[in-house]
């Protein structure tokens, strides 16, 4: 029974195979299959390209081809050639805004990365109590528009403001002042405001960050017998890397196009003593106009804001290998 069961289905095997072998392959159709129509993926593209082609291309290269003249934006435009970009060598007003710019990195970037990588460290340990509460206290300016950040600020900040009244009250009335409009601690106290402001960013993405390194990493170190800041070190912020470059990159593009904060409570004094690039490109373009002047302006700050942003995708790749 048992053998012609096997001979029954060797038979069937043997005919199945015979039949696959004589049936010819299934032919391909013209047409289907992937690469063989590479255009129907542009076509599903082709909608989004348009329109980014007309709302930053086009724009773009019109903003590059004015910054070649001088142009009041009414009269004739005359050739300038390079001349508007030589401003960022000659022009003391200029110059002085490219400063201001590198000392709000420091105040929008790496203050407000050192404060919320210490932050974070201690809110992300075990059994700390009211972390929650914590974050959410610390992330609540990042859910404030510019406009209230600079209101509230600007209160702080003012001669009879909280600052000015707790130094009278301790006895430093001395040093009670208008501090915006003091041409000496203007710039440090808009700093101040800009670290407020970008610290709750920082903190949040840099426990993001640790929630992703494996939890055997830091066993490990322990068995090891690290301790919190031999972990911190040798763990965390290697782990953190990659969260550390998207953070400096947005921060210091922040500190490279501040603009509301500034203009909303200093307008860029007094006199020049907060004036940034991007303040200098709104008077050129609407007070004073010179349409190409501050369009090479523009194009200046896109392309630093474009070799910062590859310089530290390039050190955080390199890092990483």
């Amino acid at each position: 029974m048992s053998s012609t069961t096997v001979s029954t289905s060797t038979a069937a095997s043997g005919a199945a195979e015979r039949d696959q072998i004589s049936r010819p392959p299934p032919r391909r159709i013209k047409g289907a299959g992937n690469g063989s129509r590479p255009w129907l993926g542009l076509l599903y593209l082709l909608p989004a390209l348009v329109v980014y082609v007309l709302v930053v291309i086009v724009p773009a290269g019109q903003g590059v081809w004015l910054s070649f003249f001088h142009w009041d934006g009414v009269t004739r435009a005359t050739w300038a050639g390079f001349g508007n970009y030589t401003g960022f060598f000659s022009d003391p007003t200029l110059r002085e805004a490219v400063t201001h710019t590198l000392y709000f990195i420091l105040f929008f970037s790496v203050l407000p990365i050192a404060l919320g990588l210490l932050s974070a460290a201690l809110a992300s340990r075990k059994n700390v109590r009211g972390a929650a509460v914590y974050r959410s206290v610390i992330f609540l300016p990042q859910m404030l528009t510019p406009a209230v950040t600079a209101v509230v600020w600007k209160r702080i900040y003012a001669p009879n403001g909280p600052i000015n009244s707790v130094l009278r009250d301790i006895g430093l009335g001395g040093l009670a002042r208008g501090w915006l409009g003091d041409y000496t601690w203007a710039l440090p106290a808009l700093g101040i405001a800009g670290t407020w402001a970008a610290f709750g960013l920082c903190m949040v993405l840099c426990i993001s960050g640790m929630q992703a390194i494996p939890t055997e990493l830091y066993d490990a170190a322990r068995v090891d017998g690290a301790g919190a800041i031999r972990e911190f070190f040798t763990v965390t912020l290697p782990g953190l890397r990659g969260t550390l470059s998207v953070v400096l990159t947005l921060t210091v593009l922040g500190a490279i196009r501040v603009f509301d904060i500034v203009w909303l409570t200093t307008r860029g004094g007094p006199g020049i003593s907060t004036i940034t690039p991007t303040i200098v490109l709104y008077q050129r373009a609407f007070a004073n106009p010179d349409i190409g002047a501050a369009a090479a302006i523009g194009v200046v700050l896109a392309v630093v804001s474009l070799i910062v942003t590859l310089v530290i995708v390039r050190l955080s790749d390199s890092e990483a290998r």
